[in-house]
């Protein structure tokens, strides 16, 4: 773990987010904050990148030069967390089975890339639905999120895992990737076969865009849903999409994405520092944070009874970049 925290190093901590489209991003503030709890000088800034820049060889040239500069690590988002893989020295568990890297730890001359997508969805799932045994569970969307989403739940207890995405060569080739000779129980439907598939389903969760401010409405009929099921959502910006909504209406049990966008953050601020974070004060931290966000953006238009029939955009890299 790398010795950066508490100014041992007499400077700041440095940390940077690589990636397109990125001004809106809340991590700066949710590490700059925890950061002020640990009284460490903790700076985090923004490093865009355009079209051109996003190639093997231009993202390269970018990690070397925030080395010399004095990064301490970075986080990764859309459009190169697959892309940056091959780049570096070493890949932890989390990163080697999803394929991807959203953040980086600079260690001595070695480059360390983790996946805290995946470990931040795996703990806020555990909190939430318990670490018992689980039937079946359905996931919507096989994109990035998706990815993620599949790796976190192929290392627990569930009966099956069922992958629908508009795309279903997509959601195949997902479940071929989460297959196993250790575990094996999972497979690819057509969205055609998604109300069988939930009708017999103990969870669904939501990785498609579907919810947010500019995808509203919901990735399925939220009728299919009975008050049996819990319902996962990994868009968090609103907090309160119209599936959470609609679930809760039913009896459901739900898991916001805000937990799953707190433990990604948290993870990897412990991966900056090899400090502890503060989890509750984090969560806390987001919730005010998106709460003033939609307080200062106007209010769509309403969705009405809309659902999605494109159920496989991919939301890791593209849900407001942390």
């Amino acid at each position: 773990m790398p010795d950066i925290a508490s100014g041992s190093r007499g400077r700041a901590t440095l940390i940077g987010l690589i990636g397109r489209g990125i001004a809106p991003s809340l991590s700066p503030a949710m590490h700059e904050r925890e950061g002020a709890r640990h009284g460490m000088p903790y700076v985090y800034r923004t490093i865009e990148i355009g079209q051109r820049e996003a190639t093997a060889d231009r993202l390269g040239e970018l990690l070397a030069s925030t080395r010399r500069l004095g990064f301490d690590g970075l986080n990764i988002t859309h459009p190169v967390k697959q892309l940056v893989v091959p780049l570096l020295d070493e890949l932890a568990p989390s990163a080697a089975l999803v394929g991807a890297v959203n953040t980086i730890v600079f260690e001595g001359r070695r480059t360390i890339g983790h996946n805290t997508d995946v470990t931040g969805f795996g703990a806020a799932f555990d909190e939430t639905f318990g670490t018992g045994a689980h039937g079946r569970v359905v996931l919507v969307g096989a994109g990035g999120a998706g990815a993620a989403v599949a790796t976190a739940l192929a290392g627990r207890p569930i009966a099956e895992l069922v992958i629908v995405d508009a795309d279903p060569g997509r959601a195949e080739q997902l479940a071929n990737e989460i297959a196993t000779d250790v575990w094996d129980s999972v497979r690819a439907i057509e969205p055609a076969a998604l109300p069988d598939a939930l009708a017999e389903a103990a969870g669904v969760v939501n990785a498609t865009p579907y919810g947010m401010a500019d995808h509203p409405g919901t990735a399925f009929d939220p009728a299919l849903l009975t008050d049996r099921m819990w319902v996962a959502d990994i868009v968090y910006r609103p907090a309160e999409t119209a599936l959470l909504v609609a679930a809760r209406e039913r009896g459901c049990r739900v898991m916001s994405g805000l937990r799953m966008a707190m433990g990604q953050a948290a993870d990897a601020f412990e991966i900056f520092t090899g400090e502890p974070a503060d989890r509750r004060a984090m969560l806390a931290d987001l919730e005010e944070l998106v709460a003033a966000e939609a307080a200062a953006t106007p209010s769509p238009a309403s969705p009405g009874d809309r659902h999605g029939d494109d159920a496989a955009a991919d939301t890791t890299d593209e849900r407001k970049k942390r």
